[in-house]
Formats: structure tokens, sequence, C-alpha cells
């Protein structure tokens, strides 16, 4: 049976506007595009952070190319960056453990019309090591996963930009649970939390109006023992669902039931035949066009991709293609589907592939651009 604690924060908790120094830089006043790079800041069990904070970078929609920006809000740990759908303000989480503070945090900023972030605020995540960041679809909420202490916390995001304690979610076994990313449901109803700790996708019901994650029934899907399911996406029809296991190096496809129950209908391999070195698979993306699927392996140091059969939502896997650098955290899709761009952590570079439109594979763009220990990577609208 799940064993949740959820609580409501009625009275509306919000925090002061605090400073963080931030430069003024060209956001969006030209034809250039700009993807946002939360990066680590410091060392850590598993990362030798050497940025400065959230990092930009130019990317020419033509050929896909990036140009250096700079870094624009001197951020502990900016991790995970997540902007809102219209490209007024930008989310970040700074990943922080018990001995860096008392929590990890969450930022909200504003994108200026003079181009530059603007602090709005910085709120507690009421546990550690604080890993993604999620939107639901009308804007007004965003969630925060934290790896350490199976708590998951909501946000409302007001109008101004400035953000509300929501709720806070207590996953069963806390001191095993790390949930590690929230993803929402195309039409609003559904939440799912990958839970790599525990070995299941959390099903909530989420009540947009109220602002209220309230458990599905049945409040789970089991996986494998040992997976460990960290991003989870669902198709733009809402009838399939994908998981990347980090530990077996696996995704999982589900059938989505129209109660938003799912059904694991095939697990695949995120790794070529015969590779048996050690891999821990990190991200994942559907292309645009739904035709297609891409996830990355930390070890194996590529992208794998898979063509999706449309009737059933299956997989066949494709190619395994070197990210050109160690450690491909996350990426991301360029939202015209030409170019996926991947951030590797330990190499301290982005690379960029144009994506065949027919048969979905990669091919590299240029030259590794150098970006100081690049995690995740989100476009400005």
């Amino acid at each position: 049976m799940l064993a949740l604690v959820i609580s409501t924060a009625a009275c509306g908790e919000k925090k002061e506007k605090t400073e963080v120094q931030a430069e003024t830089i060209n956001l969006k006043n030209d034809a250039m595009e700009t993807i946002v790079v939360g990066t680590y800041t410091k060392k850590e069990g598993h990362v030798d952070g050497q940025a400065d904070g959230i990092y930009t970078l130019k990317r020419n929609p033509e050929d896909g190319s990036l140009t250096k920006g700079k870094t624009v809000a001197e951020v502990v740990n900016p991790s995970f960056v997540r902007a809102s759908e219209d490209g007024k303000f930008l989310f970040a989480v700074s990943e922080l453990g018990e001995k860096d503070a008392e929590s990890g945090f969450i930022y909200s900023f504003k994108i200026t019309e003079n181009d530059s972030l603007e602090q709005l605020s910085k709120l507690s995540t009421e546990s550690f090591a604080p890993a993604h960041l999620a939107l639901d679809q009308s804007g007004k909420y965003v969630f925060v996963s934290n790896y350490m202490g199976g708590v998951v916390m909501m946000y409302q995001v007001d109008a101004d930009g400035t953000l509300t304690k929501q709720q806070r979610i207590d996953l069963e076994n806390p001191e095993e649970s790390h949930a590690h990313s929230v993803t929402i449901s195309a039409d609003n109803e559904y939440a799912y939390v990958a839970d790599l700790g525990n070995d299941k996708i959390w099903i909530f019901d989420f009540d947009a109006e109220e602002g209220k994650l309230t458990p599905a029934s049945p409040t789970s899907v089991a996986l494998e023992e040992g997976a460990g399911p960290r991003h989870f996406t669902i198709s733009e029809n809402g009838s399939f669902a994908y998981s990347i296991n980090e530990l077996n190096s696996s995704i999982s496809i589900f059938k989505v039931d129209g109660e938003g129950g799912l059904e694991i209908i095939q697990n695949i391999s995120s790794l070529p035949e015969g590779f048996s070195d050690k891999n821990s698979a990190a991200d994942i993306h559907l292309h645009p066009s739904g035709k297609f699927l891409y996830v990355s392996n930390r070890g194996h140091n590529s992208i794998a991709s898979f063509s999706v059969e449309e009737n059933s939502g299956e997989l066949t896997a494709l190619e395994n293609f070197p990210t050109r650098g160690k450690t491909p955290r996350s990426f991301a899709v360029s939202p015209d589907g030409k170019h996926l761009y991947a951030a590797n952590q330990d190499s301290n570079s982005v690379v960029v592939f144009k994506i065949d439109q027919n048969s979905g594979k990669l091919q590299p763009v240029g030259e590794p651009l150098e970006v100081m220990t690049p995690v995740s990577l989100e476009f400005i609208q």
C-alpha cells in the first residue's frame, strides 16, 4: 500500500526576494536562439564542478551551430533549469547536500526586456539534492524532485514569477527513495514521479484548479528490481510513455490507459549488444514528430536512437552514436526537430548533431563547444 504524506500550504508560504549576482546578456532580441545551461559549480562525490553558475549559449537556427555566451547568474550547482513556455521566467534548482546548507533550493528569475535575469524567489526544497524541475501545462505550477529523502515539492508560480509553496509529498520508504523527475500529462490531469530508489513510477491525479496531487488508483507501477527509473516522457497523443532506467540501462515502454494508469509492454536496452562495461543511463526525449526516441548513456558515452512504432508505441534500436565527450548527462532536441544538443558533463563540452528527418539518425555538426561542467539544456522560446 502506498505510504504518502501530503501537505498543502494553505497559508501560501512565500520567501522574500533575495539577491543573486546576475549579468546582463542578450536573451531574446535577435534572430539567434538562446539555450540556457544548468551546471555544477563545485566538487561533489560524482562530479568536479567547474562552472560559475547558470550559463547561456546562442544557437543559429539555420545550421544549428552554437556560439559561446556567458554566466548570467552565480547560483551554486544550478544543475537543472527550466523556462516558462512564454519565455518570461526561468527556474533553477540549487543542488545542495546536507553538508552545504539546511536544504536544496529553487530559484525563479524574470527574463527582463533589457535582456537580464532578475531574481524573484529563492525557496527551500525541504530536502536535499533537488535534481529535476517540471512545469504543468498551464505554467501555473512548478515541481521539484529531491533525490534525497523522497520529497517532491510543488510551488505556485504567481503572475509576476515569484514562487509560493503549494504542496509537499513524501514518498514511501524515504531512506531508499530517490525521486528523480515529475512528468505531467498533456491533458494536465496526471503526474508521474520516477522514483529511482523504489523502482516505481508513482501515479497521481492532478487537480490544476486546486493545485493538488492525490494518489491515483492504482498508485504506482513497479519496474524490474534494480532498474532505477530516472526520467519519463509521454507521447503527444498520450497513449504511450517511456522511462529511461539509470541502473540497468534500459527503457521501459508503457501503454497509458484512460485513467492515467500504466502497463509495461516492452523493455529494451539503451546499450548496443555486447557492451558490458559500467554505464548509467540519464536522459530521454521524443522527437517532435513522435517517430524517434533518444536516450543518453554515461559510460558508453553515447546517444542511443530508436524508431517508434506508431500503433504499438514499441521501440526498435537504430544506433548508438558517440557524444565525442565524457558523461553525457542531459540533452535537448531543438523545437524544430532538426538538431540534438548533448551536454558532456565530465569533458566540459556541448556537442551538436543534425537529425536525419527520415531515419532519425545523428550526424555531428562542427566541433564540441567548451562549456564547463554542463548538465541540463533548455531552449528559451
